[in-house]
């Protein structure tokens, strides 16, 4: 009894037409190699143009990906559409049919990357539109090019033997990603599967029976011809499709990962036939469909970055699980080749098929709920309401700490009144829905779950001002090595500390920043660092991590030891070092999201003990009085231009001085641009050399609206700092910068007390004593102003006007 739907015996091949010499397969041979040489680097030179722009702080070019899809099928077309039409060979041509088509394929997917990552799920959408389109389209043209094609389909029906053993290589293809990867959202895993179907079902179209047909020469066909012949063509067709699936970052693994699986469909074919019969499309629909359900579904592609390339971050993971992958392929191939493809090998039996596709979806199973990051992690979401606090006519008060507390301490007042005001009803409803809701004060905002739907009804909401995406970083299998500092200590003040003049105020004025309590918002600090640990505010409320929940200070990147260290360490280090510190972690990994920026902020108004509520819970009396942030939030977290504009208005009104670096995209003029450097009330810092002149990579102004940016400079090329391990590290940027500027401040308020709280004054003290800085010659950007501010920052004659200062 046949267990299958009846199929026709495969009529007998026919004989092949020969092309006269060598060189219709040399012809092939170059036209394959060129395919693949135009193809990568292409795909390369796009995703490193996409990562220089990130970098640089430009906008985004829409304009790459297009101009590498009409080069690449310009260049692959021409040579593959004069194999698939000149030669008489049956076998060069599909050969040329089905390189000219995965070129078109490619063209068509890649036109999706002008799609924003920040919106995957709309990208994956429409990468399976596109894939299930151009697949029906082609499946329509092969028809009418083939009226009679040989009856497809393995021995046992729709999961025969062949399918089952396609399957099984699909999973193993996939446990590398469900080991290290870990999947997005809800809505965008399923995206992910859909697009990596129709992807398997498109190569099922240019891979199809009437492709292996002109290969399977002979009567049994030899399965070497399938095998290295077959495959090897079918691996670059794989090569031009992988190129294709997944937004910038994510098409890298399947270049790969795909090609050697063009082998293993080789080998599955030569199986089918000598049981009787063609494959099918469904083992490689299967095949292809499931090796791409790694890179598409457990990767976000704006986490394939350089931008978290300096540690074991997720490019060296997504790079391990595609070298894995890439070995699993090639002993498919192998083994595939050696155990299905020989003459006399009998045909594969569908129970041992079905156990080692059984076994292997049971490992992948085991692997990705045992070693791998189980759950879902998909982004979230900030809404940001219409009504935010007025925060107008708040009494100035009594000069000093006494009134800049009570001015904190009604402005967290209105803040929270603002804020249980306005959202009960949409926390309600986002709790009805079990989107798990977290309100925000400081902005007047919700951070919720959901994807794009709940976005769009969000932003219908008449209250809902708009909505942004607030970026989550998917697990790591394991944590990155912590930073370690290698360099020696210094054995006196360090150049930069000496060129502001800060040991002069030390040593000649006798002021040291105590009394003053610095608030840094960074990657962390390591609290045990010899030159930090004294400073350490202390109490329940001086430290806050919003990522991993750490009780005590430390720091995975070192970053924020470092800045922390340049504002108020000790050993020469620090501008301020008798002045104390407080710390939030807002950057765990290098990038961030508008939450995780406003979780620290709000903890520097009024910070609060763990496991405390920040709307009911904080204490404005404790908030540190200036704020160093050496970190600006682009709109790849995230962040548009006015995303955090209410919570530093919220903050100078508070009396509380918020220092932040202009950040490290220069030369280019307008490069002051991610919040919260451009903003009016925030002391913008950019970065000079030992020879005072200004450094490359300092952003430039001016800021939106043509506002002169920054405000100061101060030394940030060849910084020495704290470091965690109790070293000690040489780092250059605006990041280096920012926390001198905060411990000139910190001098200024220790020497007099009045001036706390009181920024009007204090910023026309620093700028009034600046001294002038390098800047070129032709001063671009519309001046110097825009280039170096009011000039280099003078502790010494900052702390002196200060001491002076007559505060009425």
């Amino acid at each position: 009894m046949q267990v299958g739907p009846p199929t026709a015996p495969v009529p007998p091949p026919r004989p092949a037409r020969r092309d006269t010499g060598p060189w219709p397969v040399v012809a092939a041979v170059v036209t394959g190699v060129w395919a693949v040489l135009v193809a990568v680097p292409g795909q390369l030179a796009g995703w490193v143009v996409d990562q220089l722009v990130l970098v640089a702080g430009l906008d985004r070019a829409v304009a790459v990906w297009p101009v590498v899809a009409l080069v690449t099928v310009l260049l692959v077309g021409a040579p593959t559409l004069a194999l698939a039409l000149i030669p008489r060979s049956p076998a060069i041509r599909a050969t040329g049919r089905a390189w000219l088509a995965g070129t078109l394929v490619l063209g068509a997917l890649t036109l999706l990357r002008a799609l924003p990552p920040v919106h995957h799920e709309a990208y994956l959408a429409a990468l399976a539109a596109t894939a299930v389109v151009v697949a029906v389209v082609l499946d329509r043209l092969t028809h009418r090019r083939t009226s009679a094609a040989p009856a497809s389909g393995d021995r046992g029906g729709r999961f025969g033997a062949v399918t089952l053993l396609a399957v099984a290589a699909g999973l193993a293809s996939l446990l590398p990603w469900v080991w290290v990867g870990a999947l997005g959202g809800a809505l965008e895993t399923l995206l992910a599967g859909l697009a990596a179907a129709a992807l398997g079902a498109l190569a099922g179209v240019l891979l199809g029976p009437a492709f292996w047909s002109a290969f399977a020469v002979g009567t049994p066909p030899r399965p070497a011809r399938l095998v290295l012949v077959g495959g090897l063509v079918a691996g670059v067709t794989l090569a031009l499709l992988g190129a294709g699936a997944g937004q910038s970052g994510a098409q890298l693994p399947a270049l790969l990962m795909l090609p050697p699986l063009g082998f293993v469909l080789g080998a599955l074919e030569a199986a089918a036939r000598h049981g009787g019969r063609p494959a099918g499309r469904g083992p490689v629909r299967w095949l292809v469909g499931l090796a791409l359900v790694g890179p598409l579904a457990f990767t976000d592609p704006e986490e394939v970055t350089v931008l978290l390339a300096t540690t074991r971050d997720v490019p060296f993971w997504v790079a391990v699980a595609t070298g894995a992958a890439f070995a699993v392929a090639v002993l498919l191939a192998v083994g595939y080749g050696v155990l299905l493809a020989r003459r006399r090998a009998r045909a594969p039996r569908r129970g041992l098929a079905g156990l080692t596709a059984a076994a292997l979806l049971a490992a992948v199973v085991v692997v990705y709920a045992v070693p791998g990051q189980p759950g879902l992690h998909g982004e979230r979401l900030l809404v940001v309401l219409r009504e935010q606090a007025d925060l107008t006519g708040i009494p100035a008060g009594a000069p000093g700490r006494a009134g800049r507390d009570a001015r904190a301490a009604e402005v967290y007042r209105r803040l929270v009144a603002t804020a249980e005001r306005t959202q009960g009803d949409l926390r309600r409803e986002l709790g009805r829905l079990r989107l798990h809701p977290t309100p925000y004060y400081l902005v007047n905002a919700i951070e919720t779950d959901g994807g794009p739907a709940v976005r769009a009804w969000l932003a219908g909401r008449p209250e809902v001002a708009r909505v942004l995406v607030s970026q989550r970083l998917r697990p790591l299998p394991a944590a990155a090595p912590p930073a370690r500092g290698t360099v020696p200590a210094p054995t006196g003040p360090t150049w930069n500390v000496s060129l502001i003049g800060a040991d002069r105020v030390w040593s000649e004025l006798g002021v040291t920043g105590a009394g003053v309590v610095v608030g840094s918002s960074d990657s962390g600090v390591d609290g045990r660092h010899p030159a930090l640990a004294a400073g350490f505010r202390g109490g329940d409320d001086s430290w806050y991590d919003p990522w991993e929940h750490r009780r005590t200070p430390a720091d995975r990147g070192g970053h924020g030891t470092h800045t922390v260290g340049s504002a108020v360490g000790r050993n020469g280090i620090g501008v301020a070092p008798g002045a104390s510190w407080v710390g939030c972690v807002n950057l765990d990994r290098n990038l961030g999201s508008p939450a995780r920026y406003l979780d620290c902020l709000q903890f520097m108004l009024a910070p609060f003990p763990p496991g405390g509520d920040p709307l009911t819970d904080g204490r404005p009396q404790r908030a540190p009085d200036v704020l160093t942030n050496s970190w600006g939030c682009p709109p790849v977290e995230g962040c548009d231009p006015g995303a955090l504009r209410p919570a530093t208005a919220a903050l100078a009104a508070a009396g509380i001085l918020v220092v932040a670096a202009a950040g490290n995209t220069g030369p280019y003029c307008g490069s002051i641009a991610d919040p919260p450097a451009p903003y009016p009330d925030v002391l913008t810092v950019g970065a000079v050399d030992r020879a005072r002149r200004l450094t490359r990579f300092s952003s430039r102004g001016p800021a939106a609206g043509g506002a002169a940016k920054p405000d100061l400079v101060a030394p940030g090329a060849g910084v020495p700092s704290a470091f965690p391990g109790g070293g000690y590290a040489t780092l250059d940027g605006t990041s280096m910068a920012t926390p001198q500027v905060a411990g000139v401040v910190a001098l200024m308020w220790s020497a007099n007390p009045a001036l706390v709280g009181d920024l009007e004054r204090t910023r026309r003290i620093l700028a009034d004593t600046a001294t002038p800085a390098g800047s070129p010659a032709d001063a671009p950007c519309g001046g110097a102003r825009n280039l170096v501010g009011g000039g280099l920052v003078d502790a010494y004659a900052a702390v002196r006007a200060a001491r002076a200062a007559d505060l009425g």
